[in-house]
């Protein structure tokens, strides 16, 4: 089989590096090198899973010649900086082309009207990265699919005025005072006038938490109702900030649909008290008072929730 791609930021004769290795485009250098480590023990030789000879060898042939050069842009620091431009050049691309723009897959269709649409396109992209590299034909559909999202989160980055978010990029340099001198001494001097107030620039956007990365692939395997991995992935975000809520709240999430009440309920009020408004933790608050209203009632098994809320009313 073949290595053409023809989707989503293909179209503008574009290869979608992010695309090819299953990471939103504003994911973290540390987070896209983990993820090539991942798709090289699923492509290589020695631990591809792939069924047939043919597509095992497809599979080698991927790996060196798009992963690979995929990973090179953004592992040399020179490749990134030449990338990074061109992306952000084919999101003013798309925006001005939007008319032409043709959207195939449900979940690029979605992205579009979604109104929390960062977090949406950050969620669909984890969930494609699951199984993007299970078989041949998953491979090709997933790096379409994603490439869709990616020009759909363009746009309505665009339409934002925020530009492309892509990630470690280098800031611009600033003027030198030699240079400044010069154009000053150019410049010939004119008449004061009255100083009018500017508005302050609005402040840089911080970096986000680096435990955002282990949320997304934690929520991708909630999705799949893999619940013991999701924990897994979240403890991992934990040790690099602790006080993250969405963590803690999804780890709450991931706790109470396997039946672990206390663990739940500790990870809510850790979630809500960096947090009192995280959704998913007051979710599972919800959740948890509906479980002990039922376990009052009788309706719930002895011991689920004993521990928890005192056992069934007598």
């Amino acid at each position: 089989m073949s290595f053409e791609m023809t989707k989503g930021l293909f179209k503008y004769d574009f290869t979608d590096q992010h695309a090819i290795l299953g990471v939103p485009l504003d994911a973290e250098y540390k987070e896209i090198r983990d993820r090539y480590r991942d798709i090289a023990r699923r492509l290589h030789s020695d631990t591809c899973s792939f069924e047939s000879q043919a597509d095992k060898d497809w599979a080698n042939k991927f790996f060196s010649k798009v992963v690979n050069p995929a990973y090179n842009k953004f592992s040399k620091e020179s490749e990134r900086k030449e990338y990074n431009l061109l992306l952000a050049a084919i999101g003013k691309r798309v925006a001005k082309e939007q008319a032409k723009m043709q959207i195939e897959s449900e979940a690029a269709k979605q992205l579009a009207t979604a109104k929390d649409w960062e977090q949406a396109y950050k969620t669909a992209v984890s969930k494609l990265a699951l199984k993007q590299y299970e078989s041949v034909k998953e491979t090709q559909e997933a790096i379409d699919q994603i490439s869709e999202l990616n020009m759909v989160y363009l746009l309505r980055k665009e339409r934002m005025g925020g530009g492309v978010g892509v990630a470690a990029g280098s800031p611009p340099k600033a003027a030198t005072p030699t240079s400044t001198a010069k154009t000053a001494a150019a410049t010939p001097a004119t008449p004061a006038t009255p100083a009018t107030a500017t508005p302050a620039p609005p402040p840089l956007k911080v970096q986000g938490s680096p435990a955002e990365a282990y949320c997304r692939r934690a929520q991708g395997f909630m999705d799949s109702k893999s619940y013991a991995k999701a924990i897994l992935e979240l403890k991992e975000g934990l040790k690099l900030d602790p006080k993250h809520s969405q963590t803690h709240a999804l780890l709450a999430m991931s706790y109470f649909e396997q039946n672990q009440a206390t663990m739940a309920k500790i990870e809510m009020n850790k979630a809500l008290a960096s947090n009192p408004e995280e959704p998913t933790a007051l979710e599972v608050k919800k959740k948890l008072e509906q479980a002990a209203a039922k376990a009052k009632k009788g309706n719930e098994k002895p011991g689920f929730f004993a521990s928890l809320f005192g056992g069934k009313k007598k």
